[in-house]
């Protein structure tokens, strides 16, 4: 899972194996080795080290899951995206598609727009 991860990220920024060997000063074969998961548990060195060239934290190399993602214990959180999902499911149940709902936006911003100028 790990190495997968870092495979992934590493496609993602476009870098060959040897590019983020270099960038992350580690050797490339324990870099394959880890990418390949014949080696499952790679130090807290060696993924602060590849996690800078990744532009990622370690936490999101180790779980796949963002910081912020990390830290939603925060109920006022949980609570507006349980608020949303219901506005959204009210919106589907009442027949307003996605194009409605981009024009309905847009015409949110545009009134909005209108009372800042005023």
């Amino acid at each position: 899972m790990i190495g997968e991860r870092i495979k992934k990220l590493r496609e993602h920024k476009g870098f060959s194996i040897t590019e983020l060997a270099e960038l992350a000063n580690v050797s490339k074969s324990y870099l394959s080795y880890i990418e390949r998961d014949l080696n499952k548990n790679p130090s807290v060195h060696f993924l602060t080290k590849v996690a800078k060239p990744l532009d990622v934290s370690i936490e999101f190399i180790l779980t796949g899951i963002n910081q912020e993602e990390l830290h939603l214990n925060n109920t006022e959180k949980e609570i507006l995206d349980k608020e949303w999902k219901k506005i959204i499911e009210k919106a589907i149940e009442d027949g307003i598609n996605k194009d409605d709902f981009k024009e309905y936006i847009s015409y949110i911003k545009f009134k909005i727009w209108e009372k800042n100028k005023l």
